[in-house]
């Protein structure tokens, strides 16, 4: 790897210019996983621009019913962040079982939905909830539903020289419960299969829910039918069971080191089970 620049700017408009000034030039996070694929040669930038000056991109605020995430916020901030209760936990929940400490220290939501990966505990669970994700250039900035900034393995909506400086939570509806659940090889491993779940009821009967399947194709599956039988049910066993497998059938797993595309299709009834059950009981 040849000589590489490295700027650190204090402004989010700096950082956008640099990166409209240099198509080769990357952002630098946490770092975990960009500095991880620089020295396995997969990535060669010709330049690092930091965005650990940018207060800007830091913390999280209450908006009306919902909140801003910056997307500079470590993991373990948000993970810790008790007004994310309700149906926002499942944002929370999702934070506090990324890999492990040191990662959830230096670690940034940001960071982490730009690579997207599909087995990444995030995407599912701003999926169900329906978060946006807020985008700059040069140029002006763009919000982006989640369900939508995730466009294929590995890749996202954003072009050349932007950069995600937010992720707006909605407000969830009165009553909900928001739940983050996933089956791993060991814990703090990335997600063979992923559940995030928001729930909301009326009496014994579902008025809310989204559901958002993640470790199953290349971005979070979320699929109106399956939430459709469950709303103005009392989520019995055999109706949960129903709508897990028409999740099952519309996922595109594939066969990897953790786990084949056939248990994945096996765990995904059990596993939207077990979380809609837990959100219930909450």
């Amino acid at each position: 790897m040849g000589a590489m620049e490295f700027h650190e700017p204090a402004t989010i408009d700096a950082a956008a210019a640099l990166l409209a000034a240099d198509g080769e030039a990357r952002c630098l996070a946490g770092g975990a996983t960009l500095v991880a694929m620089m020295n396995a040669r997969l990535v060669e930038p010709s330049a690092l621009v930091s965005l650990r000056r940018i207060e800007e991109l830091r913390g999280i605020e209450a908006v009306g019913d919902g909140f801003c995430i910056g997307a500079m916020t470590p993991h373990r901030v948000t993970a810790a962040d008790g007004r994310l209760a309700g149906g926002h936990a499942v944002v929370r929940e999702a934070a506090a079982v990324i890999a492990n400490p040191s990662v959830r220290n230096m670690g940034t939501m940001g960071g982490s939905i730009a690579f997207a990966d599909p087995a990444a505990d995030y995407p599912p669970a701003l999926v169900a909830i329906g978060a946006e994700v807020e985008i700059v250039a040069h140029d002006g900035r763009r919000r982006i539903g989640a369900a939508d900034f995730f466009t294929d393995w590995y890749e996202t909506a954003l072009g050349p020289g932007e950069l995600i400086s937010a992720i707006h939570l909605p407000g969830s509806p009165a009553g909900a419960v928001g739940v983050y659940d996933k089956l791993a090889r060991v814990e703090g491993d990335f997600a063979t299969v992923s559940a995030a779940v928001v729930l909301a009821m009326a009496g014994d009967a579902c008025s809310h829910l989204s559901i958002a399947v993640g470790g199953c194709g290349p971005t979070p599956l979320r699929l109106a039918e399956a939430e459709s039988a469950l709303i103005g049910s009392g989520l019995d066993a055999e109706t949960m069971h129903r709508a897990g497998k028409m999740l099952a059938q519309a996922s595109d797993p594939v066969d990897d080191t953790r786990a084949s595309a056939d248990y994945r299709r096996l765990v995904i009834p059990r596993l939207v089970a077990r979380a809609i059950t837990r959100a219930r009981a909450a």
